[in-house]
């Protein structure tokens, strides 16, 4: 029997060391040997988990533990996450959540089978209702950033949200000087930077405004 950490955070801005930590620190007080802890830092959106996938498929070995610090680093919605559940008990894996003490409790260390059945259908009822909390939490969330997102485009804040830019725009003033100065044409200054035809010239738009001279001079 090996026990195995998982953890995932959604995107490479969040840290894994709060999940990390808390892996660790759980198995340091319960006596238990960790192995080894996989970690992904992927959307949720596609979960498109490399790490994982090595984990369930194969590392995990029949009565290995498998633990994670909340239930919804197992999947997007309910129906991925059960799914991911129901995967670990057919290969007899034990499954606990941090966040989650019915999990935690070792049924296999009780003598009355009757009060093992009963603990075992409970943890399963809190399984499936910790499933269904996530995803409405994932779907609030959406929700509310889908609303700030509309309110962003009401008021004109778009170009603020959205996509991380291109390049700096005090990168590209640095840049675009060099075409002022004649070093350099505009259709090899966008090449050397790996723009579009259309994010090039927003880029020399917005330079232009703030440099309104320039834009006079280049007019001519």
């Amino acid at each position: 029997m090996a026990t195995y950490g998982y953890h995932r955070t959604s995107t490479r801005d969040q840290h894994l060391d709060r999940g990390i930590h808390e892996i660790q620190i759980f198995c340091k007080e319960h006596d238990l040997e960790l192995e080894n802890i996989f970690t992904d830092q992927q959307t949720g959106k596609n979960f498109n988990r490399p790490r994982y996938t090595v984990l369930v498929e194969d590392v995990l070995r029949e009565g290995d533990i498998l633990l994670v610090t909340e239930l919804d680093r197992l999947g997007r919605n309910k129906r991925d996450t059960m799914e991911q559940i129901r995967k670990l008990q057919s290969r007899d894996v034990r499954l606990m959540v941090l966040e989650l003490p019915t999990t935690l409790m070792d049924l296999s260390k009780m003598d009355n089978s009757m009060a093992r059945l009963m603990m075992e259908t409970i943890n399963n009822m809190m399984l499936e209702l910790y499933a269904s909390i996530s995803e409405s939490e994932i779907q609030k969330k959406e929700k509310r950033q889908r609303e700030g997102i509309a309110m962003k485009k009401l008021r004109g804040e778009w170009d603020d949200y959205g996509r991380p830019p291109a390049i700096k725009e005090e990168e590209f003033a640095k840049a675009y000087q060099r075409v002022t100065a004649g070093e350099i044409t505009q259709a090899d200054l966008k090449r050397e930077l790996g723009l579009s035809h259309t994010t090039f010239y927003r880029y020399r738009r917005k330079y232009f405004e703030k440099n309104a001279e320039i834009f006079q001079s280049q007019k001519k």
